[in-house]
């Protein structure tokens, strides 16, 4: 495994010690949402939510799309790929 790779492991799990994202993460994989849905979904204030969705994204862990006026978020799958690798390999 490369040292990117380990690098970008530490990120994710570093992300996900936390259960309120863990949380979105479960969400988004189920599909696309806006901040309104993970927020009634959550029982969280906006700015809550928010301020998770950006950490999420520093890591590259979700992506957003502006749809009119509202942001569209989803998981990125292909950056979780690295991480299911690794622990599927910890059997």
């Amino acid at each position: 495994m490369k040292p990117s790779d380990l690098q970008d492991i530490a990120d994710v799990c570093k992300m996900l010690a936390d259960p309120n994202r863990v949380s979105i993460v479960a969400i988004l994989a189920i599909g696309t949402k806006t901040v309104g849905t993970l927020c009634d979904a959550l029982e969280l204030p906006q700015p809550t939510v928010s301020y998770h969705l950006s950490l999420l994204r520093l890591v590259r862990l979700i992506d957003q799309k502006r749809k009119g006026k509202e942001m569209h978020y989803s998981l990125d799958r292909e950056r979780l790929g690295v991480v299911r690798k690794f622990l599927a390999g910890l059997k």
